[in-house]
């Protein structure tokens, strides 16, 4: 199991992994602001410091981490899966 932590908006969509986590793990979060875990189950390896979708996202959503909006999703992507650049897309060109 790997914790992270992140900041709640409202719009919390990911959680980055601490450490290299395996198809399959049960990865956990703390919502600091809310005092409260999240969590969900890894469908792909996600590499440390990438961000894994805690719920189901469709193109054009927006993507947030650490309160920050990173872009617009522009391809699905499901919970547990790896959200990086091959599926989120910065909003500034």
């Amino acid at each position: 199991m790997i914790f992270t932590s992140t900041f709640s908006t409202g719009l919390r969509r990911t959680l980055p992994a601490l450490a290299l986590a395996a198809a399959g793990m049960a990865l956990s979060g703390w919502i600091m602001d809310e005092d409260k875990m999240t969590g969900v189950t890894a469908k792909q390896d996600i590499p440390i410091g990438h961000k894994v979708a805690l719920r189901d996202m469709a193109v054009g959503d927006t993507v947030i981490k650490y309160g920050i909006d990173m872009g617009k999703v522009v391809k699905p992507i499901s919970a547990g899966e790896h959200a990086h650049v091959h599926n989120i897309k910065t909003k500034r060109w």
